[in-house]
């Protein structure tokens, strides 16, 4: 049984930085592309951020970029989500993903395997 579990969420004040991971049990690690999407009330789910099998490549979405990195650590099993500068946009819950798709930029539809989530909230 495949498991997806984030962790790190919590309410952090604007400017401040967070670091998510998740945990992943029930697969290869290295045979999925990983990746973090978020949802915010209201709206639709968005792409975050991915990382390759190997960690060698990542993407991530403009909404983030140059603030959050993502990387991978194939030994434990572990992918993570570094934020940094973060604003009240940014609040939303946080899904951790796993998806044997060889790209990085990922798709909603891309995806095998979801977390629960993790809440993330920034207040100003």
């Amino acid at each position: 049984q495949v498991q997806l579990v984030e962790s790190g969420g919590g309410s952090v004040q604007a400017g401040g930085s967070l670091r998510l991971s998740c945990a992943a049990s029930g697969l290869t690690f290295s045979d999925y592309t990983m990746g973090w999407f978020r949802q915010a009330p209201g709206k639709e789910r968005e792409f975050v951020a991915a990382i390759s099998r190997v960690g060698g490549i990542t993407s991530v979405g403009d909404s983030v970029k140059g603030r959050f990195t993502i990387s991978r650590a194939n030994a434990q099993n572990t992918v993570y989500l570094q934020m940094n500068s973060l604003n009240p946009e940014d609040t939303a819950v946080y899904y951790c993903a796993g998806s044997k798709a060889y790209t990085v930029r990922l798709r909603a539809y891309d995806v095998d395997y979801w977390g629960k989530g993790t809440l993330v909230t920034v207040s100003s």
